[in-house]
């Protein structure tokens, strides 16, 4: 069977390529993708391409720019097989995460992937990240889709897009999935974690594009101060409070700190309580320092990334969710982001 993939250029260097006249790196011409990368020409697919016009750096990424990528592959989801997102690395992780949120009953691959050096120079990384991820959106048995859900291919290696974090800004290497394994490993063969991997429920797609973006991380330090937190909490509009704890979920306990959280609490701003950690889990009461956050009501948030952690509050308070309903689901897999232990 052959697929149809459509690849979506949203910006980022994987994109870019040097003008064999002035040397400067110019955007990559996906209409002549054959023509710079012919071995695609051998998979058993058929290849289009979307280009966000003007392209954006992945520092500028925002709410507003998810909405209109989930709605270009929510217009395409009927003609393609899979899709293929050329994405800037730096927030890789933070739309991946969010497209799993708001893409709800996907039964087809989404793969995002970009690079490190760009496609026109010579060692870039951004070829066999590119050929890879094309290969994985195409991927498929019994048409049925080996993996229907929101990833990232980079480096040879596969993993869900809400359980990867960037954690090397130099080498090619950049991405890590610290609490969930790979969902495959790509070598001579791709080798398929198919028990690692959603599976397909075939009902229809829903696309949710209502994202509230009042939203603050903490991110705990030793000697932050009482202004410090008191500012933060007192956004105003501020809904949600991701508190990046130490280690296992763990905060000071002083009696400021913990007043300044349950005063927020009281105050109606949820919680959220994801340790700094890049593998682990947060495990609510395993020792004092965090058994008084969670008799304040603070919420656990297990072995979540801070990445993920963003974009589920952005997509469940869209959806109008608050209160011990908002703390309920923020406990509860929707997309396979979190593991309860």
């Amino acid at each position: 069977m052959e697929s149809n993939i459509l690849v979506i250029y949203t910006g980022g260097t994987i994109g870019m390529i040097q003008d064999p006249l002035t040397g400067a790196l110019a955007p990559f011409n996906f209409d002549a993708l054959y023509k710079h990368i012919p071995v695609l020409q051998n998979f058993n697919c058929h290849i289009d391409s979307y280009c966000f016009d003007p392209l954006i750096d992945s520092s500028n990424m925002n709410p507003a720019f998810w909405v209109r990528l989930a709605t270009v592959i929510e217009e395409n989801y009927e003609k393609y097989d899979g899709f293929v997102v050329l994405h800037g690395t730096d927030t890789m992780a933070y739309t991946a995460s969010v497209l799993s949120f708001m893409l709800e009953n996907l039964n087809k691959p989404v793969v995002f992937t970009g690079s490190q050096l760009p496609m026109g120079v010579l060692r870039t990384d951004g070829r066999e990240n590119f050929i890879n991820a094309i290969e994985i959106a195409g991927a498929y048995e019994d048409e049925t889709a080996i993996v229907p859900e929101v990833s990232i291919c980079f480096e040879n290696r596969l993993m869900r897009g809400n359980r990867t974090n960037k954690f090397n800004a130099e080498n090619f290497n950049a991405f890590l999935s610290g609490n969930y394994p790979l969902l495959a490993q790509v070598g001579v063969h791709i080798r398929y974690n198919h028990q690692s991997i959603l599976k397909p429920n075939f009902k229809k797609l829903k696309v949710h594009k209502n994202l509230d973006p009042n939203v603050a991380i903490l991110k705990l330090f030793p000697g932050i101060t009482e202004n410090v937190v008191n500012s933060i909490l007192h956004i105003p509009g501020l809904k949600s409070l991701i508190l990046e704890t130490f280690g296992a979920g763990n905060a000071p306990t002083d009696d400021w700190f913990l007043k300044s959280l349950k005063e927020g609490i009281g105050r109606g701003i949820t919680i959220f309580n994801v340790t700094q950690c890049k593998g682990g889990s947060v495990e609510m009461g395993k020792y004092e320092t965090s058994i008084q956050l969670e008799s304040i009501g603070v919420v656990g948030g297990y072995d979540i990334t801070t990445e993920s952690a963003v974009a589920k509050i952005m997509y469940l308070l869209g959806e109008g969710y608050e209160g011990e309903k908002l703390n309920q689901l923020l406990q509860t897999p929707l997309r396979g982001e979190l593991t309860l232990e």
